[in-house]
């Protein structure tokens, strides 16, 4: 059955589903969507017109569905969406969505968000994907899944985080990453690969190989242009899958840069 405690305020419009339970001190506001199944566990902010799946946990003083940090925002009536089975660790914010975009903010499903998280106006989160303590995403960034970003990292406008990579810790990303790509640094490098990642997904091994061998074509090898070596690739490695993924990412148009390896200039 659906627990509230007496301290929560929550609007008569709100729609609040079945075996909720909501802690001391919670607000919610008129046009919540509160999934069966979630968990608020006290002091938790919900507003905006806010749509949150089933199963959710959201710890104290996470806020969420509050208007975006843009001075560009007038009051539009825009979203955010919250898949189903997300962990919301506390201090956590996310904003709705604004008119310069989609005007919704999304977020998959099985998502882990730790303290002190934020994401940005317009962001569209996939599933499975885990944002460490103090992690941030600016507006309009995209994050595909199976996604893990770092403590402290920080994750510029209009960037895209391609599949299964992984951004370490204090990093400052201001380009795109591959999927499976390991990013790092104060402004941030291709480092490697996410071979862990990989091998916790029951990845083949002969499968993580064949990437291998096409990151080092692509990323490595000093043979012709990088459009070149790309288009090498796509019909090298024409029945891997990994491959074409980080193939298809490349190729796709963003008009942001990619993010490279550290170029050695010693010497």
């Amino acid at each position: 059955m659906t627990h509230i405690h007496s301290t929560a305020i929550i609007h008569e419009n709100a729609h609040i589903g079945a075996d909720v339970s909501i802690g001391p001190y919670c607000v919610i506001g008129p046009r919540v969507v509160l999934g069966d199944r979630c968990k608020l566990h006290s002091h938790v902010v919900i507003d905006g017109i806010t749509i949150i799946g089933e199963e959710c946990e959201i710890f104290p003083f996470a806020s969420l569905g509050k208007p975006p940090q843009d001075l560009k925002y007038k009051g539009e009536d825009s979203r955010l969406i919250i898949g189903a089975r997300n962990k919301i660790r506390e201090y956590c914010t996310m904003n709705t969505g604004t008119i310069g975009d989609r005007m919704e903010t999304r977020i998959g499903d099985d998502c882990l968000f730790m303290a002190g998280t934020h994401v940005a106006h317009d962001c569209v989160v996939g599933n499975r994907v885990i944002l460490a303590n103090v992690a941030a995403l600016a507006g309009h960034v995209v994050v595909e899944d199976h996604v893990i970003i770092g403590g402290l990292s920080a994750v510029r406008q209009f960037i895209r985080i391609g599949k299964g990579a992984m951004i370490g810790g204090m990093s400052g990303v201001e380009s795109d990453v591959i999927p499976y790509g390991m990013v790092m640094g104060e402004r941030a490098t291709l480092a490697s690969l996410n071979f862990t990642g990989l091998e916790r997904r029951g990845v083949e091994k002969s499968d993580i190989q064949q990437l291998r061998s096409a990151y080092k074509d692509i990323f490595e090898s000093e043979q012709g242009t990088f459009v070149q070596r790309v288009e090498n690739a796509a019909q090298k490695y024409t029945q891997q899958t990994l491959v074409q993924d980080v193939i298809k990412f490349i190729q796709e148009k963003s008009g942001t840069a990619l993010c490279q390896p550290k170029r050695n200039t010693n010497g």
